[in-house]
């Protein structure tokens, strides 16, 4: 569950080389969890009718689609910097008839071309923790967001605390990354597990939220903690 140049940790590169097996190794190693986690920040979004959205780090485009299929008034453009994954998401897009009202391109979290409050929502589901400059990142959200607007962000965590903390980080250091690479025949799902434990907690980031110019308005964790789900607005 991780979406995202020069192949490196968590580049369009990286992604490109495990685009084919991606879908089906998100839905083991979650089993299958992280589908209803899409629709709780879709829910989150709270869209208006015949809005435009903006999928940051769309993948596959599995929450384009979802936010597509639960609004379907709303017009929605797809970003990520993996031009394999899109052609994946293209395929999904057409065999289930969205590609009128859902657009893909490769793109750049960091420096988006949307002009300001542009979007009605702006979501991002496992990605943020692959943009090398999260900060600017969250910027850009908050920029080409309408006022009134939200934004959601889906992201894995490390689980800190709790009973089933030490069953989670097992699952986050040992399963995840064995399933994933037995699945898909690449090393690179160890990098999921490193970039999880190197996600800062969910106090940190929403204070990140707020520096990049971010009203919070829920941090809200899911599933014992292994899956965060913040929602904010523009703060002006």
């Amino acid at each position: 569950m991780t979406h995202p140049a020069p192949t490196h940790d968590g580049s369009g590169a990286m992604f490109d080389g495990i685009a084919r097996r991606y879908d089906l190794v998100n839905r083991v190693i979650s089993l299958g969890i992280d589908q209803s986690w899409r629709r709780k920040t879709v829910a989150a979004l709270k869209l208006p009718t015949s809005s435009r959205v903006l999928d940051l780090a769309t993948g596959t485009a599995d929450l384009a689609m979802l936010v597509a299929r639960t609004h379907p008034d709303a017009q929605l453009i797809g970003v990520d910097p993996s031009a394999k994954m899109l052609e994946v998401g293209e395929r999904k897009l057409a065999a289930a008839g969205l590609t009128e009202r859902v657009a893909l391109e490769v793109g750049d979290a960091r420096a988006l071309r949307f002009q300001d409050r542009h979007f009605d929502g702006v979501c991002i589901a496992f990605g943020i923790r692959n943009v090398s400059d999260r900060l600017q990142g969250l910027r850009e959200m908050a920029r080409v967001t309408k006022a009134g607007g939200r934004v959601a962000i889906l992201e894995l965590s490390e689980p800190r605390g709790g009973i089933l903390g030490p069953l989670a980080r097992f699952h986050v250091h040992s399963v995840v990354p064995t399933v994933g690479a037995l699945l898909s025949g690449a090393r690179e799902y160890r990098y999921l597990q490193k970039s999880i434990a190197a996600f800062p907690p969910a106090r940190e980031f929403a204070a990140l939220m707020t520096e990049a110019g971010l009203r919070v308005l829920a941090v809200t964790p899911l599933t014992f903690g292994v899956c965060h789900l913040y929602v904010g607005e523009p703060a002006v």
